[in-house]
């Protein structure tokens, strides 16, 4: 039975992918945790604890068996799989990896103003990020930010605004319903390249 052993390191948490070449049927995937790390798994529902707080998150949605190996491990199998069944079980190790990173270093977007004539002025009001005179219109946008998200105004860069929160599915949407809220309709989009964009994105970075 031939073996083959791929390891990706992604952060200091790094993910060791077991294929199995001879059971094209079945595969194994196994995630290392943190030691500042604790995970629990009842019923496919994985709890993660860390410096940060905490996350859950439910995959019973997926057929798969999910368990912990011991304190560091977490091993995820599958056995006779379609394809597609097969891709789920890494986006669920993916999903487990970033639930580990969220507790321990969190996640940070970087989004800057795109304007040439009409600056973008933008507010938090609250819960709610407040985008105004955006191509001169009087319509004041609205976006509410998501639990566990955090709204900084950058102070040494101009015309920028940090999201930063534990879980990155909630940061990650707030960008994107930030930059939606800013979409040109009925315009040229070459011309007018006027929005808030993503500029940069990934894990908060070691004071």
């Amino acid at each position: 039975m031939e073996v083959s052993f791929l390891r990706i390191g992604l952060l200091p948490s790094s993910i060791d992918l077991i294929f199995d070449h001879t059971l094209t049927q079945n595969t194994s995937y196994s995630c290392i945790m943190y030691h500042t790390v604790e995970v629990d798994i009842t019923s496919r529902v994985v709890t993660v604890k860390g410096p940060r707080g905490s996350l859950n998150r439910d995959f019973k949605h997926v057929n798969m068996d999910l368990r912990k190996v011991n304190d560091k491990c977490i091993r995820l199998d599958v056995w006779f799989a379609n394809r597609k069944q097969l891709a789920c079980v890494r986006t669920v190790c993916s999903h487990i990896d970033n639930m580990i990173v969220g507790v321990t270093r969190g996640f940070l977007y970087k989004m800057r103003f795109v304007y040439s004539h009409f600056p973008i002025n933008v507010t938090l009001n609250g819960e709610n990020v407040e985008i105004r005179n955006f191509l001169g219109e009087k319509r004041v946008r609205k976006v509410k930010l998501l639990d566990g998200v955090k709204y900084v105004r950058s102070a040494d860069v101009k015309d920028q605004i940090e999201l930063s929160g534990n879980d990155i599915a909630n940061v990650s949407l707030t960008a994107a319903q930030i930059q939606q809220s800013t979409n040109v309709r009925k315009k040229d989009l070459r011309k007018f390249l006027d929005g808030i964009y993503v500029s940069e994105k990934g894990e908060i970075p070691e004071e």
